[in-house]
C-alpha cells in the first residue's frame, strides 16, 4: 500500500468513527449557541443603551437630542464590532485552531500595516475628536467643501451625508477639513417685495406690517413676527421692500414661500399692484416721449 493510500484509509477511517462525528456535531451546536448569544448580547446591549440615554433626557445634565442620537449609533456600532470579534475568536476556538498564536501573529502584522496605513489612523482620530466636540450630529444639515446635506451617520471612519436630492456622500472623516453647520442656530429668511411707483408706500408698509404680526400663530417655524425694514432699493419699475424672518433652523426656504403668497394674496385684497414690466419709447428727432408700454 503506497503513502497516498495509507493516507486515504485514515482519513476514511476517522470519519467512520463515531466519536469524530460526535465531536463534530459538538463543534457545530458550540458555534450555532455561540452565534445565538451573541445576537442576544447585541440586543440587549442596544436595549440598555437606548434606555440610559432614555434617562439621560429626564435629568438636568442632559444633552442635546442630535448629540445623543450620535453617541447612541456610535455605541451601537462598537458593541455590535466587539460582540462579533469575541464570538469570532471563540469559533476558531472551537474549530480548535489556535487562537493566541493566531492574535500574536495579527499584532505582528498589524505593525508592519499601521505604517502603511496612516490615513485609516487619521480618519479614526478624526472621527473621535468630531463626536467628542460635537462638531456636528446625526440630523445636523452641513456642509463639508462642495458637499452640502443631512448627516445620516457619524462612524469613527466615515461620515454619510444625504443631498436633498437623494445621493449619499460617505465622506472619510480625516478628509473633513472644514464644516459649516445650518443646524446649530436659527436660520433668517430675507424676503423682497417689489411695489409700484404710483401705490401709496406708507399704507402699503402698514398693510403688510399688520399682516407680519399674526404670522407667528400661522407658521410654527417662526420664532417672532416678521420685521418689514423698509425700502431696499429703488428700482427701475419698483421701490423694493425688505422683511427678515427668523425661523428655526433650515426652516427658512419653506417660511420664505409662505410669506410671500400671503404678502401676495393680501396686496391683492387691498389693491395694490405689484410692477410689471415697462418700456418707454424716446424718440431723439421730436423730443418727445410716447405712453410706456408692458
Amino acid at each position: 500500500m503506497t503513502s497516498t493510500e495509507r493516507i486515504i484509509q485514515r482519513f476514511v477511517d476517522k470519519f467512520q468513527n463515531e466519536d469524530t462525528w460526535l465531536a463534530i456535531g459538538e463543534g457545530f451546536l458550540k458555534i450555532i449557541a455561540i452565534m445565538i448569544v451573541a445576537k442576544i448580547l447585541i440586543k440587549l446591549g442596544s436595549m440598555a443603551i437606548d434606555n440610559v440615554f432614555k434617562l439621560r433626557t429626564r435629568s438636568p445634565l442632559k444633552t442635546s437630542e442630535r448629540r445623543e442620537e450620535t453617541l447612541a449609533k456610535l455605541l451601537d456600532n462598537v458593541l455590535t464590532y466587539v460582540v462579533y470579534f469575541i464570538a469570532f475568536m471563540m469559533i476558531l476556538s472551537v474549530l480548535t485552531i489556535d487562537v493566541k498564536a493566531l492574535i500574536a501573529g495579527a499584532g505582528v502584522v498589524g505593525l508592519a500595516v499601521g505604517f502603511g496605513a496612516q490615513s485609516l489612523v487619521k480618519d479614526v482620530i478624526s472621527g473621535f475628536f468630531i463626536i467628542f466636540e460635537d462638531q456636528f450630529s446625526v440630523g445636523d444639515h452641513i456642509r463639508i467643501d462642495q458637499f452640502e446635506g443631512t448627516v445620516q451617520a457619524i462612524g469613527l471612519r466615515t461620515t454619510k451625508l444625504k443631498s436633498w436630492t437623494g445621493e449619499v456622500h460617505i465622506l472619510p472623516n480625516g478628509s473633513i477639513i472644514q464644516v459649516t453647520n445650518f443646524s446649530l442656530n436659527n436660520s433668517l429668511a430675507i424676503i423682497d417685495i417689489s411695489v409700484a411707483y404710483e401705490e401709496d408706500i406708507e399704507k402699503t408698509q402698514n398693510i403688510i406690517r399688520d399682516l407680519l404680526e399674526i404670522m407667528p400663530d400661522k407658521y410654527e417655524a417662526l420664532i417672532k413676527a416678521p420685521e418689514l425694514l423698509g425700502i431696499q432699493t429703488l428700482g427701475p419699475s419698483e421701490i423694493v421692500l425688505r422683511i427678515v424672518a427668523e425661523t428655526l433652523p433650515m426652516k427658512h426656504a419653506g417660511v420664505s414661500r409662505d410669506i410671500k403668497r400671503d404678502i401676495k394674496q393680501c396686496l391683492d385684497e387691498h389693491g395694490i399692484e405689484i410692477p410689471y414690466p415697462r418700456m418707454v419709447m424716446y424718440s431723439k428727432n421730436s423730443g418727445n416721449i410716447n405712453e410706456p408700454s408692458i
